[in-house]
């Protein structure tokens, strides 16, 4: 990122390649962004979705998601929906709001899942309670389309999911 010294992508997936070697997840994720996105390599997508892979396996949440991204597009992938969804879930029940928005729309829209707006609903609304800018315009979308009992339902799953999830992460207590 060129903090504290000069920006230098080569020098960076260099670094990345000596972390990975040394079996850093993270390392992983970041060098298969660099492949991605073609920074300090020549863009490969299917090298790409080699490192998300590999981190994605080690639960990095960031590569669960940018995983389900490329079979989602079929970008370095055949496309798969279904695939794509096992691993927006997967980084979605870490906390990847990212990737709970991603799910909600896998349900809103019906691909690799049956269509399930009440679903779709709640994962909008953890996704915006999480950050997720772009969640609150398919809240706003469902929220048109919804009766009043599933508003209530899909808000009542957000509340169980995050009750789960605080018990889970924080065995019970409340968090930070």
């Amino acid at each position: 990122h060129g903090q504290g010294v000069v920006k230098d992508e080569q020098e960076a997936v260099d670094w990345f390649r000596k972390a990975v070697e040394q079996g850093n997840a993270h390392a992983e994720y970041n060098l298969g962004v660099c492949y991605d996105m073609g920074q300090g390599v020549v863009k490969n997508e299917k090298e790409a979705v080699k490192w998300y892979r590999k981190a994605a396996q080690a639960g990095v949440a960031d590569a669960q998601n940018n995983l389900g991204l490329c079979y989602d597009n079929g970008q370095g992938v055949v496309k798969n929906e279904k695939e794509a969804v096992k691993w927006y879930r997967e980084a979605a029940e870490q906390g990847s709001a990212d990737a709970q928005f991603n799910l909600g729309n896998c349900f809103a829209l019906g691909q690799g899942v049956a269509k399930d707006e009440v679903e779709a609903y709640k994962w909008y609304l953890i996704a915006g309670a999480r950050g997720n800018v772009n969640a609150r315009n398919g809240m706003d979308c469902l929220e048109k389309e919804l009766a009043p009992g599933d508003r209530r339902a899909g808000q009542n799953r957000a509340k169980e999911w995050e009750a789960q999830f605080d018990r889970n992460v924080y065995g019970g207590g409340k968090r930070p």
